[in-house]
């Protein structure tokens, strides 16, 4: 076998040891999806891809998800990677980038499927924090008491990224407000059943209030689940080395980098697979 799956926690995570030239191999490729699907997060150490061939990778298991035109961060000759940095010259605002320092499933709050997977490549590291923590939302929602599932069945959640920036901002301008306002607001149901009937928790950082609830009972209840599905029985916590490539389950899986100082130069490129499945 070309490529050697181990698992790290019985709930999340597993490595991956393969030749880099072997990334796009049909074997290698059906075995990490395979190995997705049952794992949520793959690491595939000191792996040390470029950004081709992390696109390539990204498109055999792919599709990608495509920019069209280069978004902030990217480069016009590859605008489907996406380097993550503060540095204002690889674009992002401070404040978006501190936004990924709480949990959080990637384009939750956009009007259009969120990605399948994400992949995310370590090309410099700061000195200390940085580490990136995964949860596994449908262990969490697995492993939840019967009464509590029925408690939340149906309920649904307004996402938005006004919740998070509140984090760093103790007070923040109307101008600021306005702003984060202004981006996307969605409706999702707080219990996700894929196409697979697989089910999994929709919360996050960027989960504000919940439908029909008092705001204070929703949140109440948000950050329960939260606290529930971070505990270390369903999290993995990634200690970056020079070169690690992680894929993860987007769909089934919350992140958070710890945070880490501005002016430590940490970079890291993500690419993103498609996603094809709206949040209903």
């Amino acid at each position: 076998m070309k490529a050697r799956v181990t698992p790290i926690k019985p709930a999340i995570g597993a490595t991956v040891e393969v030749d880099r030239a072997d990334l796009c191999d049909p074997e290698v490729v059906e075995t990490v999806r395979e190995a997705l699907e049952r794992h949520s997060v793959l690491v595939f150490p000191r792996i040390g891809v470029s950004d081709a061939e992390q696109l390539a990778f990204t498109d055999a298991l792919g599709p990608r998800m495509e920019f069209g035109t280069p978004a902030p961060g990217t480069d016009t000759q590859m605008p489907d990677v996406y380097k993550v940095s503060f540095e204002e010259a690889l674009g992002g605002r401070k404040e978006y980038v501190q936004g990924t320092f709480f949990w959080h499933i990637d384009g939750v709050m956009m009007d259009r499927p969120p990605s399948k997977a994400t992949l995310l490549s370590a090309r410099q590291l700061s000195a200390t924090g940085g580490e990136t923590e995964f949860a596994s939302l449908y262990a969490a929602y697995e492993e939840l008491p019967e009464a509590e599932k029925q408690e939340i069945e149906g309920l649904r959640v307004f996402h938005s990224i006004e919740p998070s920036m509140k984090l760093i901002f103790d007070d923040p301008t109307p101008e600021q407000t306005a702003l984060w306002r202004g981006d996307s607001r969605c409706l999702r149901p707080i219990v996700w059943t894929h196409d697979s009937g697989r089910k999994s928790l929709v919360i996050g950082y960027s989960a504000d209030r919940v439908e029909g609830m008092p705001p204070a009972d929703g949140r109440a209840l948000l950050l329960r689940l939260i606290e529930w599905a971070a505990q270390p029985a369903f999290r993995y916590t990634h200690k970056w080395q020079d070169g690690d490539l992680v894929l993860w389950d987007n769909t089934g899986v919350m992140h958070r980098v710890r945070p880490y100082d501005e002016t430590s130069g940490r970079k890291m490129h993500r690419t993103s697979i498609a996603g094809t499945e709206m949040v209903v």
